[in-house]
């Protein structure tokens, strides 16, 4: 019985956690912006940073075909 009622007390917790997480995501302070800004700015240097390998890569190909 003790069983019972503690996995009805987890669920509850975790169902109130989830709620709330939900609830926080829609107000965004100025350090999550900021955070969000950053990984978006990580995001495009590894994808120019990618880019620019592949330009190597072709390059390298290029003059060993010459």
């Amino acid at each position: 019985m003790q069983k019972n009622l503690l996995r009805k007390l987890g669920l509850a917790m975790m169902l109130a956690l989830m709620l709330g997480g939900v609830a926080a995501c829609d107000d965004q302070g100025p350090a999550e912006e900021a955070g969000e800004n950053i990984d978006e700015a990580a995001e495009n240097a590894g994808d120019s940073v990618e880019e620019m390998g592949e330009d190597v890569q072709d390059a390298a190909e290029d003059a060993q075909d010459n």
